[in-house]
């Protein structure tokens, strides 16, 4: 009569034993993490220094801060969406991806400083300015990008991570996907230098909208 609940403690210890666990702490992590970079992001807009009567003028010529807030604000956000849409379908979370995790929030919080020297360079700086803003953008965005093909690659060879009502080839295709934002953004950093700034500019934009649309993984348009 005993055997039963026995063996179900014995199987939770030997889990534990080896480092798995249930994915919530690091669920929990990761949206305050998210929480925190989202908040940073307001002390990128520029606050006006200005003579008397002059407050509005310097209040619209700091444009680039706002419109710098509003991008990377969504772009932030929809990392989260990738992430909560990641983590939605896994069961169980091992040392090995929880420091894979930690890459993901490390590469995501360096988002609002390539965005705050963007909007100044597009504010105050000349052309050599914004290209290398541009450049450096693209390069930590890139790297973002890059902190995700380690989870998919893992995940992809360990299904038992995975809950047991999806395919354990369901992560095989994603890699897919930040591969494709590390090339745009390769090309936005060329783009930028060699030609200008502004459409490496489009080209962020562009993956801002393909990270987007495919928040929820590539199976999802199947």
């Amino acid at each position: 009569m005993n055997l039963k609940p026995d063996s179900e403690p014995s199987i939770i210890r030997k889990d534990h034993l080896q480092g798995i666990h249930e994915p919530s702490r690091a669920v929990s992590f990761s949206d305050a993490a998210f929480s925190i970079i989202i908040t940073l992001l307001v002390l990128e807009i520029h606050r006006p220094v200005a003579s008397p009567g002059h407050l509005a003028h310097e209040l619209l010529n700091a444009w680039p801060s706002y419109v710098a807030y509003v991008v990377a604000f969504v772009y932030v956000g929809i990392i989260w969406l990738n992430h909560h849409y990641m983590f939605e379908r896994l069961c169980a979370i091992d040392p090995a991806l929880n420091w894979i995790n930690l890459g993901i929030i490390g590469t995501s919080s360096l988002i609002p400083f390539p965005t705050g020297v963007l909007a100044e360079a597009i504010r105050d700086g000349d052309l050599m300015d914004q290209k290398v803003a541009v450049v450096l953008y693209a390069l930590v965005s890139a790297l973002m990008s890059a902190a995700w093909l380690p989870a998919f690659s893992y995940l992809r060879c360990h299904p038992e991570l995975v809950k047991p009502n999806l395919p354990p080839t369901l992560f095989a295709k994603e890699v897919l996907r930040p591969s494709v934002g590390i090339m745009l953004f390769a090309i936005a950093a060329l783009v930028g230098w060699f030609i200008h700034p502004f459409l490496a500019v489009g080209i962020f934009l562009l993956v801002v909208v393909y990270y987007a649309w495919t928040s929820q993984g590539t199976h999802a348009f199947r």
